[in-house]
C-alpha cells in the first residue's frame, strides 16, 4: 500500500498558507484602491493631462504596482501548489478509500481549467449568494443564475474568505480575464468560467452578490 508521505503533504499545506498570505496582501492593497475609488486601469491624469487632485496619485501607483507584483507570485506559487498536488495525488492512488476518509488530510483536486481546488473534507460551505442577474450580463453569459450560492470564487472560499471586498479586488484585478468559480445551484455542485467585462450595464459582472448571512435572516 502507498501512503502519501508527509513531505509532500506538508510542501503543498505551505505553499497553501503563503499563496493565502500572498491573497491577503493584495486584498490590503484593493482596499486603498477601493479607498480611491479607482481601479487598475482607470486615468490618474484629468482631461488636460495633469495629475488628479481627487485621489492620492502616488498612493494608487503603488498600490497597483504592488498588486502587479503580487499576482505574479500568486501565479507562480498555484503552479507550484499544482505540481505538488499532482504529488501527492501520485502517492495516494493504490491507498484504499476507506483508509483516506480516516484520516485528516485536506481533499484535493485540479479543476478542468488547471488551476488548484482546495477545500477540506466536510459539508461545502457558501461564502456568498446572487440576488440580483441582470440580463445581458457577463455573469448571465457565464451561466450565473439568481439565488446561486457561491462556493469559491477564483481563489476566494470559505477557508480565507473575509468580506466581499476580496471578490471585487479580484473582479477589477481579472478583467477580460477568466475566473474559475464554482456554484451550489438545487444542492449541485457546478463549475463554470466567468470572465469580468465592460458591458452596456453597470459594473463588470452585471449581478450582486450578498453574504450568506444576509439571505439567512
Amino acid at each position: 500500500m502507498v501512503v502519501p508521505s508527509n513531505t509532500s503533504r506538508d510542501i503543498v499545506l505551505e505553499l497553501i498558507k503563503q499563496k493565502e498570505s500572498i491573497e491577503g496582501k493584495i486584498n490590503d492593497q484593493g482596499r486603498i484602491l477601493q479607498a480611491n475609488q479607482v481601479g487598475m486601469k482607470d486615468p490618474l491624469v484629468d482631461g488636460n493631462g495633469y495629475p488628479r487632485n481627487d485621489i492620492d496619485v502616488y498612493q494608487v501607483r503603488q498600490a497597483r504596482h504592488q498588486i502587479i507584483c503580487l499576482q505574479n507570485d500568486l501565479k507562480a506559487i498555484m503552479k507550484q501548489i499544482e505540481q505538488g498536488l499532482h504529488t501527492v495525488h501520485a502517492e495516494t492512488a493504490a491507498q484504499q478509500r476507506e483508509n483516506l476518509g480516516s484520516t485528516k488530510l485536506l481533499d484535493m483536486e485540479v479543476d478542468g481549467e488547471g488551476i488548484p481546488a482546495i477545500r477540506r473534507t466536510g459539508p461545502v460551505k457558501p461564502i456568498a449568494k446572487v440576488n440580483v442577474v441582470s440580463d445581458g450580463s457577463p455573469a448571465q453569459e457565464a451561466g450565473i443564475a439568481l439565488r446561486d450560492e457561491l462556493i469559491e470564487f477564483g481563489t476566494v472560499n470559505a477557508a480565507n474568505f473575509r468580506d466581499l471586498s476580496q471578490i471585487g479586488v479580484l473582479v477589477r484585478s481579472c478583467e477580460n480575464k477568466s475566473i474559475p468559480v464554482k456554484i451550489r445551484r438545487d444542492g449541485k455542485i457546478i463549475d463554470i468560467t466567468l470572465t469580468p467585462k465592460a458591458w452596456n450595464g453597470r459594473g463588470l459582472l452585471g449581478c450582486n452578490i450578498v453574504p450568506m448571512e444576509t439571505t439567512e435572516r
